[in-house]
């Protein structure tokens, strides 16, 4: 970076001098890995996570798709069944990077421990995400036939959410990882997890 750059990196985050300011700059999904990474490891570092406060946010608004650089498409980044914001709609075919989907994420003390989404339940915009992802109107019908179909019958708005088990136990017994115990548990041995939660 030129000497004007980093001035202009300094004057738009505040920085003063005694500062730490970190930045990324690369593709979307890599800068947001890796500063929510980096956040998560200095605040651990810091001791700034207080293991005994409970805070359940929940996450909204992600992105519809991610570019995979890998098969040159757009692919889902929950699933493909997954409803998009209807305001957004209006960008699906000329930038659908742009395109936020109707799902979240439940997080328990900076760990996600659950999950879900709307799901579609319009043909049209059904149809429209297949064609999104890259599958021709014989493809989505061949692999999906079955869900297109049940269209015509009517299908209601509706929801799900998947949580996950092994994580809430894992913080209950106030562990830091889930595998530093499942292996135990996997092979039903002498490890309870509900002990640790006592």
């Amino acid at each position: 970076m030129t000497e004007e750059e980093t001035a202009a990196l300094i004057k738009a985050m505040a920085g003063e001098n005694g500062d730490l300011l970190l930045f990324a700059a690369d593709k979307n999904k890599v800068v947001w890995d890796t500063l929510g990474a980096l956040s998560l490891e200095l605040a651990r570092q810091m001791e700034l996570l207080d293991k005994k406060r409970i805070q359940i946010p929940v996450g909204t608004e992600f992105p519809l798709l991610e570019w995979s650089e890998e098969e040159n498409r757009f692919t889902a980044m929950h699933h493909p069944f997954t409803m998009p914001m209807e305001e957004d709609l209006q960008y699906i075919d000329s930038d659908p990077g742009r395109v936020r989907a109707k799902a979240y994420d439940i997080v328990l003390n900076g760990n996600e421990i659950g999950g879900g989404s709307v799901r579609i339940f319009n043909q049209e915009i059904q149809s429209k995400m297949f064609e999104v992802l890259g599958f021709t109107s014989e493809q989505a019908q061949e692999q999906f036939g079955f869900l297109l179909n049940a269209f015509k019958y009517g299908v209601p708005p509706h929801a799900g959410l998947a949580y996950g088990l092994d994580r809430l136990v894992m913080l209950m017994a106030k562990q830091d990882s889930i595998s530093g115990k499942s292996s135990k548990s996997r092979s039903f041995g002498t490890w309870n997890g509900w002990q640790w939660c006592i």
